[in-house]
């Protein structure tokens, strides 16, 4: 119990390393929470430093979601170990303790987490995320789209612990909080299209 409790809590402090925030200080002197849309997050990196440093949040961010999980297989065990700590890496980077709480919505995180815990279910899920981001140019609806397929093809595809599909579900739920703004913007035709540059 002691040593899933310490896991967790080094999933949620690995998560809390905002690439973003510390790339665009490397880059460019500035606060991304500063500029284009104030997320923390490969999107709006992409849009106010370039595709290079945009590139390097997202997979730096993934890494993050691998690394919790594996650490929850290898310390914590069980099915809900590797869970636990995939959920407490996605909050750390929503919430990081090391910037005052103020982070990005956790899709790069969610999708190293979730592809770690169900790989093929990701992947069908981020083919069809992808495909939606390259004919609409929203990658907001791109990852509401894949926070919402997740849980199902988990459900649905293969055979996995039921505790997965509980955290798929926690993750859909957080990914539509963090998305909030976009939906409103989506629905008003306002939220920006990928591409647009920002700040």
């Amino acid at each position: 119990m002691v040593v899933t409790v310490l896991t967790v809590l080094i999933s949620y402090l690995l998560g809390s390393v905002s690439f973003s925030i510390l790339i665009a200080k490397w880059v460019k002197g500035i606060d991304i929470r500063n500029y284009g849309s104030g997320n923390a997050g490969a999107t709006n990196t992409l849009r106010v430093l370039g595709k290079g440093p945009g590139i390097a949040v997202f997979l730096l961010d993934i890494a993050k979601g691998i690394a919790a999980v594996i650490l929850g297989i290898y310390a914590a065990g069980g099915d809900w170990g590797p869970v636990l700590c995939g959920l407490a890496a996605i909050a750390g980077h929503n919430w990081p303790v090391w910037f005052g709480f103020k982070g990005g919505k956790g899709i790069a995180t969610t999708v190293g987490v979730t592809a770690t815990l169900a790989f093929v279910p990701t992947l069908i899920a981020g083919i069809v995320a992808i495909i939606a981001i390259a004919v609409t140019r929203f990658v907001s609806l791109g990852s509401l789209i894949f926070a919402l397929l997740v849980p199902i093809f988990i459900w649905n595809i293969g055979d996995k612990p039921h505790s997965y599909v509980w955290a798929a579900l926690v993750i859909c739920l957080l990914a539509f909080v963090r998305h909030r703004s976009n939906i409103v913007k989506l629905v008003q035709g306002k939220e920006n299209k990928l591409g647009a540059r920002k700040g």
